[in-house]
């Protein structure tokens, strides 16, 4: 076995925010739900190597559901 390798199925940081984001809609929680849409943005978008180079991931259609879905409880929050 290499160093660093694991038997693990490689797992992304934005699949795990996602999976966070997913349990904050379900209850409902706007305020930790919107830190957790910025953060897939950040991740999703990030710095990932070298000088110049910008990952830019489409967004997952679960991912984009889940964003869809944050609209909705923030402007059923405000009464809208």
């Amino acid at each position: 076995m290499t160093e660093g390798h694991t038997d693990k199925p490689y797992i992304r940081l934005s699949d795990k925010v996602l999976e966070a984001l997913k349990l904050s809609l379900a209850q409902k929680d706007v305020a930790v739900s919107e830190m957790l849409v910025h953060v897939l943005e950040l991740v999703m978008t990030r710095n990932a190597g070298g000088r110049d180079f910008i990952e830019r991931r489409d967004f997952s259609e679960e991912a984009e559901k889940a964003i869809d879905q944050f609209d909705a409880i923030k402007r059923e929050s405000k009464g809208q």
